[in-house]
């Protein structure tokens, strides 16, 4: 298949009524669609009414947005602990489909749609695809997991419900990746940006510039990342870089998206969402450009309603209208979480800034991991980096290389640590999620 690379830059809308919306008509349909979630939640899952109870609070006490404020939150762990079904708030023969999380750190969390909520998620990532620059008959390649994961389905059935030709190609196989990037001339590439990335170095391996293929559109999340990561994605891969945001506990991919326009903050799609910034040691609500915890309501979603749930996301609004006319809420860059916070020795760490870090020093690849242990009674961080392709990468240049990583981590994030710096493909590829931290203090 050979099509022309269609380099396409203009606003497009899915849904222009209502990405368009204006802010009063966006908080009058939010109103009234919160106070029926807040109903539906606390009259059929048994974890709400208990909680509403508990904080001395009843759906009708809501008589405005702010209101929000005095309902208590959600967390991951409500989730497991009522494991599998009791969060939901239809009969099981209404749910037609089940994911989950990984489990790795306990009960997985189990999250189910209705019919009306895959309707709704196919709508939310199509518009979201759109709002990316993706165009109905464009080639998707989709290298997101397909499974429990909820990135590969939600990104396939909303490419199809925009009309996209989809190419489910999971991930894995990264050598086939490429060869049908080239052979089915894909418009957009589906991925985390740390496989992304891995695709990118394969592709050099065997000698295939893929810059050069008619990829245009590179829609990448499901891991934090960052600005210089999106300068490194463009530069290798020759497409824009789009950040996409969503989880399973509230929807999957589609929550929110950034546009092809601007690239400057995640448009969060309000008529099916509530969002909010809190202080996470307070838990007070921060006004519009502060940053702390993304904290979530689901505003349509009928199988499993959330209710403020705490995302662990560090970021900030912004409701300043944004150049490609949308005019919803903007979820600017997660910058880290609040639960993946490393201290070392009394120095907060996020393994984003770590990577802001690496990806500006010359001579290294965009592969790194973070190895923490336990030195006597302290913990210790090491610094697993790559050198570059066409890196020196004899011993003595390699030693230089970990010093200046050293010493450029020390500078920019205060935090000392050993650094090695190993030969090209010696650190671990992703092919889904990339593994940042290996804790090995328990070990």
């Amino acid at each position: 298949m050979t099509r022309p690379n269609r380099q396409v830059d203009d606003a497009f809308f899915f849904n222009a009524a209502v990405e368009t919306l204006g802010r009063d008509a966006l908080a009058d349909l939010q109103f009234d669609r919160l106070k029926a979630t807040l109903a539906r939640a606390y009259e059929r899952v048994p974890h709400f009414t208990k909680a509403f109870d508990a904080a001395g609070v009843k759906p009708a006490d809501l008589e405005s947005l702010a209101d929000i404020a005095r309902f208590p939150f959600t967390v991951k762990t409500d989730l497991r602990d009522n494991y599998p079904f009791a969060m939901f708030a239809v009969p099981q023969a209404e749910i037609l489909r089940l994911h989950a999380s990984s489990g790795t750190t306990g009960r997985p969390t189990v999250v189910g749609y209705t019919k009306d909520d895959l309707t709704m998620w196919a709508d939310l990532m199509a518009r979201s695809l759109a709002c990316a620059g993706a165009r109905p008959g464009d080639v998707v390649h989709n290298a997101y997991g397909y499974g429990l994961f909820t990135g590969g389905l939600g990104a396939h059935y909303g490419a199809e419900r925009l009309g996209c030709t989809v190419v489910p190609m999971s991930g894995g196989g990264t050598e086939r990746q490429v060869t049908l990037l080239q052979d089915f001339a894909a418009d957009i590439l589906c991925a985390t940006p740390s496989y992304a990335l891995n695709i990118a170095e394969v592709a050099e391996a065997q000698g295939i510039d893929i810059a050069a293929l008619p990829v245009r559109r590179g829609i990448f999340g499901a891991e934090p990342w960052s600005e210089a990561m999106r300068q490194q994605l463009q530069g290798v891969l020759g497409v824009k870089a789009i950040d996409v945001y969503g989880l399973s506990e509230i929807l999957g991919p589609g929550v929110a998206c950034e546009c092809d326009v601007a690239q400057a903050g995640l448009h969060g799609w309000e008529d099916h969402f509530l969002f909010e910034v809190i202080d996470p040691k307070t838990l007070q609500v921060l006004p519009i450009g502060t940053s702390g915890e993304l904290v979530i309501t689901t505003l349509t979603k009928q199988a499993l309603p959330m209710i403020r749930y705490r995302t662990r996301d560090i970021t900030r609004l912004s409701d300043e209208l944004c150049a490609c006319g949308r005019s919803h809420v903007r979820i600017m860059r997660v910058t880290g979480r609040d639960d993946d916070m490393l201290i070392i020795r009394g120095v907060n760490v996020y393994p984003s800034q770590v990577e802001a870090v690496l990806i500006g020093l010359e001579g290294l690849a965009p592969h790194y991991q973070i190895v923490l242990t336990r030195q006597s009674a302290l913990d210790h961080m090491m610094l697993e980096v790559e050198a570059a392709p066409d890196a020196l990468v004899d011993d003595e240049s390699l030693a230089k290389r970990a010093e200046a990583v050293r010493h450029h981590v020390k500078s920019m994030v205060g935090v000392t640590c050993d650094v090695t710096v190993k030969r090209p493909g010696e650190v671990p590829r992703s092919q889904g999620k990339a593994v940042r931290v290996r804790d090995l203090r328990e070990v």
